[in-house]
């Protein structure tokens, strides 16, 4: 593993951990992408930098395990975003909060991303490199804008249907 795969799969890790404690606790559910784009120009950064240190280009492999990991992203974003808890608060305000599940699918969803890459692009062996390591921040952009996407439109139809709960702890809508 480079030292260039070794940064960025760090940052993915401290990005991770950020997204689960965030995940994890109580917070206004707001159409803000702020932490989407920001950790997009992260993945963006990463990525080029790793290509251009490693001399990879983007085609063949590289380009399917990029694409699927996109897929994929999306696809879990999806998934955990059914896990998460909405509820109208004081003040009419919308919270949310990542259940335990949630958190075990953002888990899954970073394990299926490097295994793709692993599979599609070779991993650490294969002529793709360290992609999957080099595109962790963008794909977990990908996934927590489509989960975002995904809550807030579930929150729409929850209070169009008057099913939006009144605490936390009603049962996931």
């Amino acid at each position: 593993m480079s030292s260039t795969t070794s940064v960025s799969l760090v940052i993915g890790v401290l990005l991770l951990a950020y997204l689960l404690y965030r995940q994890l606790i109580v917070r206004r559910l707001r159409e803000t992408y702020r932490v989407v784009v920001i950790f997009a120009i992260i993945g963006v950064l990463e990525l080029s930098r790793y290509l251009s240190a490693s001399g990879t280009h983007i085609g063949g492999k590289v380009a399917v395990a990029l694409v699927g990991s996109a897929v994929l992203a999306a696809v879990m974003g999806v998934l955990r975003a059914l896990t998460v808890r909405i509820w109208r608060g004081d003040a009419s305000q919308l919270f949310r909060q990542g259940t335990w599940l949630t958190a075990v699918l953002w888990l899954v969803a970073v394990a299926a991303h490097l295994g793709l890459d692993a599979l599609v692009a070779g991993g650490s062996g294969g002529t793709g490199g360290n992609i999957g390591d080099a595109s962790i921040a963008l794909y977990l952009a990908v996934s927590l804008g489509v989960q975002q996407v995904v809550l807030l439109r579930r929150a729409e139809r929850l209070e169009a249907a008057g099913r939006l709960a009144d605490s936390p702890r009603e049962p996931v809508g």
